[in-house]
């Protein structure tokens, strides 16, 4: 990541409030950050504080445009501290101030999606854009900012469609993940990058369509190729039973964290429900295409990802402060014993 030039993003930014958010004139809207605390600074390495900074500055340059594009619009940029997790709620005064506006941009390192204080947001009626890991180069031309959100929306339902109604999935790829999980009785949704609506929400860049297993039925291993998460340079493979993670494999700063994070056998809390199956999402941005960035990795398309943690925001029963999203490339994809993708390639029509 590096400095943004304004001449490459502004077109980007206007399309962004004008067909993704709907923005309408008069209406507030609020441009959120996280910044590194001292300690986070103390602690961190110099890779990640260049990459929260960075963004930070991202963020507040996207807040400069908006405000000379939309004149009739009142702009607030609003730092808070960084959380240091995704899914941690933001402090109480950045929460309150949530509540206020009716478009949201967040543009911050720790995604703030699977919180309170964005279901708190979108209920007060704010149509909201939660853009983790969001880098200045997805706003340029060819990004997967810059796409043809019609048709990645007409795809999202597409899939939904056929989701909704179903009960078993099977999830297998080349690299060794072999996943089966019941989806009966829960609801599709898609993140379509269309949040023209009150209390519309979902990630920007968008494209996915999206199901919470149900909890307690998840039996398998999930493999995470390396280069296919942040920092991660080998396999990583976490073991599930009964929903819930029971072992992870592989070696490495990745998967010590995760060691560290989950502690597999602790049965208090947080710790159990960071462990649960939480997510089963399909990629469906044809613009989208960097392996090690998450926000754009789970929206390729061609792809699916597998989440763990909180899933209580998307229609699930379970609450965490954790919510981790592993893309998987080549994937395939059985529900209710018909291939809707086979090694990558869209089969569903």
């Amino acid at each position: 990541m590096s400095w943004p030039e304004k001449s490459k993003i502004v077109s980007g930014v206007e399309n962004m409030l004008r067909v993704n958010m709907g923005l309408e004139p008069g209406e507030d809207i609020l441009v959120l950050t996280d910044i590194p605390t001292s300690k986070f600074w103390q602690e961190k390495p110099a890779d990640i504080l260049t990459s929260v900074s960075e963004r930070a500055m991202l963020a507040r340059l996207v807040a400069e445009v908006t405000a000379e594009l939309f004149p009739d619009n009142p702009v607030v940029f609003h730092p808070f501290s960084v959380t240091g997790s995704h899914g941690r709620e933001p402090d109480g005064s950045t929460a309150a101030l949530m509540r206020k506006p009716q478009v949201i941009l967040a543009i911050t390192t720790y995604s703030l999606s699977h919180t309170n204080a964005r279901q708190n947001a979108t209920k007060s009626g704010a149509r909201v854009a939660s853009m983790p890991g969001f880098e200045a180069g997805m706003l340029e031309e060819g990004g997967p900012m810059m796409v043809d959100y019609m048709q990645v929306s007409e795809d999202c339902h597409l899939f939904a469609s056929r989701l909704s109604s179903a009960s078993a999935v099977h999830a297998t790829t080349p690299y060794g993940t072999d996943l089966e999980f019941s989806i009966a009785g829960r609801k599709s949704q898609v993140d379509d990058g269309l949040y023209n609506t009150k209390g519309k929400f979902g990630n920007l860049p968008a494209g996915e369509t999206y199901i919470v297993p149900v909890e307690g039925t998840g039996q398998g291993v999930l493999v995470v190729p390396g280069g296919w998460y942040p920092g991660l340079e080998e396999d990583l493979t976490f073991v599930f039973s009964k929903g819930e993670v029971v072992e992870i494999k592989g070696n490495g700063k990745v998967a010590d964290h995760f060691r560290a994070v989950l502690q597999t056998g602790n049965q208090k809390e947080p710790y159990k429900s960071r462990r649960n199956l939480a997510e089963l999402g399909i990629g469906t941005n044809p613009n989208a295409h960097r392996p090690d960035n998450v926000l754009e990795a789970e929206k390729i398309k061609g792809t699916i990802h597998i989440a763990i943690g909180d899933d209580i925001h998307m229609g699930g029963l379970v609450e965490a402060d954790l919510h981790e999203d592993f893309v998987q490339p080549r994937p395939t994809l059985v529900v209710d014993g018909d291939v809707l993708i086979r090694d990558g390639e869209w089969l569903i029509a």
